[in-house]
């Protein structure tokens, strides 16, 4: 385990860092987060609408809470297909620090979503599905977990699949805000930011002792789930994650260790060194011509538009350009 940090000797880890913690007097870990310059490039970049903005904020941000756990080489993507207003929402870390996405909605029905003033989660979302997919590569067989839309929130989202899927008593608070000033020229702007906590009950005493990690994990065939939910440690945990307000956790006046130390100081909350994530897509021009390079013939010939082809990226919005003869070569 890496060595545990003093806040005193290194500051604060700051924007767009995910905080590994512990608090052994309620035996449970976990990870926090405040994403800023990093979300704010991949909002701005899309230009969504404030509604699709927020709810892709906040997807990111547990994405980043549970990518960041992984041990391997390999990508950890959440994905949301629906049937409301905004059917998409993909984010997708790749290993140790990568992290791109996107959103996709309806602009006729999202109007009329926002003259309705239907704008709760659920109602953005509709009917669907929450998948959590883990791959580790094309050797290795990909694990994916699925859950209903069936909460208001993507935190009562994420407590289910962790409750259904990975029977591990686990916690989760997210917030999106923006942020408004002016420049130095005196014109009104605005920035994204993001944060989020997310908490799991992961007891090391033998009486209590457990197989798991974020993000996945069984337990022991002889233990049920429902045992850790009623632990007296595990009650105070949760209602201390209740007590966190939406403006907390995006204030970059709080700070992820700030946050931490209110919530848990007298359990004896310990900090470890935090994991930087970047606004960083994997596409290439050589990835897109592979792409293209196994087409058929008459799909290569649907694609060309004015003598040439053009494929832009939906996650960083950047567009590559070939010449037909390119592909067929």
């Amino acid at each position: 385990m890496t060595d545990n940090i003093t806040l005193g000797e290194i500051g604060f880890a700051g924007d767009d860092k995910v905080v590994p913690f512990q608090v052994e007097g309620l035996d449970a870990r976990g990870r926090a987060v405040q994403l800023g310059p990093m979300l704010n490039a991949i909002l701005d970049r899309h230009d969504y609408p404030e509604p699709v903005a927020r709810l892709l904020a906040e997807t990111i941000t547990l994405t980043v809470l549970l990518g960041t756990s992984l041990k391997f080489t390999g990508k950890f993507i959440v994905q949301t297909q629906t049937e409301g207003p905004v059917d998409m929402l993909v984010a997708d870390f790749t290993t140790p620090d990568s992290l791109r996405a996107y959103a996709r909605y309806d602009e006729k029905a999202l109007a009329e979503a926002v003259a309705l003033d239907q704008l709760e989660p659920h109602e953005l979302l509709g009917k669907g599905i929450l998948a959590f997919t883990i791959d580790q590569g094309a050797h290795m067989q990909r694990y994916q977990g699925i859950v209903e839309l069936n909460g208001s929130t993507l935190e009562e989202i994420a407590r289910a699949y962790f409750r259904q899927s990975e029977q591990i008593p686990t916690e989760v608070r997210l917030a999106a805000a923006q942020l408004y000033g002016s420049n130095s020229g005196g014109e009104r702007e605005h920035q994204w930011r993001a944060g989020g906590v997310v908490l799991q009950f992961l007891p090391e005493s033998p009486e209590r002792m457990r197989r798991a990690d974020l993000p996945g994990g069984d337990l022991p065939d002889d233990i049920d789930h429902g045992d850790f939910e009623e632990d007296e440690d595990w009650i105070e945990a949760k209602l201390l994650m209740e007590t966190i307000a939406d403006d907390e956790l995006a204030d970059p006046q709080v700070g992820s260790e700030r946050l931490l130390y209110r919530l848990f100081h007298e359990r004896g909350v310990r900090v470890f060194e935090p994991l930087e994530v970047r606004d960083n897509c994997s596409c290439s021009r050589d990835k897109i011509k592979d792409v293209l390079m196994g087409l058929e013939s008459d799909e290569i010939a649907e694609s060309v538009e004015n003598g040439e082809i053009t494929v832009k990226c939906e996650f960083c919005s950047s567009s590559y350009v070939f010449d037909p003869s390119e592909i067929e070569e």
